[in-house]
């Protein structure tokens, strides 16, 4: 069977100018390119400050590429309008980062049914499958009636976890998503990915974690590979 991709990078580039610092540029990548077709998990790898974090974001248009296509589906995020990237954001495109950002008082139940209901799904539904996530992913029941900003950090991990699965986007973001969680439940969220690739998501991702990128992941990207040469 051939594999098409469904995430696609094309000549990406990037730079920051410090403009505190004398409006100086610090180019840190250069012709980026890469490709994740449905049902795949590619890796991206490479040493600390290589532009892992850089090239998640842009993909998901918190940053702007300078050069280059941006990819997915059949949405090119670069020249995309914002109302365009949010529609992708909602139903195509999501993102587990390392940190829960929320509304504060919002119950856990709601922050990970929420996705779900913003692409219309009736309400029960939603939150029968945020019970099954948050169950599945050992958060006890007495805290799902509560925000989770008073939760610990690998409680908050979780939430987040939950919410990214909530909604079966067709590509998916994963930023670090075992890092600080027991075995248990380390086991449960490569399990939810496993299944994610086998419904056909495309997921890139950065893990940290050789174990779990040697049991999900089909391929591995070098970002080192993008840093821009010196003059």
């Amino acid at each position: 069977m051939t594999l098409y991709p469904f995430i696609r990078l094309e000549g990406v580039s990037k730079s920051f100018t410090l403009h505190n610092q004398g409006s100086a540029v610090i180019p840190v990548m250069d012709g980026a390119g890469l490709e994740v077709a449905a049902g795949e998990c590619v890796a991206l790898t490479g040493e600390s400050g290589a532009g892992k974090s850089t090239l998640m974001r842009m993909v998901y248009g918190n940053y702007l590429s300078q050069a280059g296509r941006i990819v997915i589906g059949d949405l090119d995020i670069v020249r995309a309008e914002p109302r365009e990237i949010l529609r992708l954001r909602r139903h195509t495109l999501g993102y587990v980062s390392q940190f829960l950002r929320v509304v504060p008082r919002v119950p856990t139940l709601e922050v990970v049914a929420e996705p779900l209901l913003a692409v219309g799904t009736p309400r029960e539904a939603a939150l029968h499958r945020a019970r099954e996530l948050l169950t599945r992913l050992n958060l006890p029941q007495r805290l799902w009636a509560l925000s989770p900003t008073t939760f610990s950090g690998g409680e908050q991990q979780r939430v987040n976890i939950a919410r990214g699965f909530a909604h079966a986007y067709p590509a998916l973001l994963l930023d670090e998503p075992t890092a600080s969680l027991d075995a248990a439940n380390r086991d449960t969220v490569l399990t939810l990915i496993e299944e994610a690739k086998a419904r056909g998501a495309a997921i890139l991702g950065i893990f940290h974690d050789t174990q779990a990128r040697a049991r999900i992941c089909d391929r591995e990207v070098d970002v080192s590979a993008f840093t821009p040469r010196a003059a």
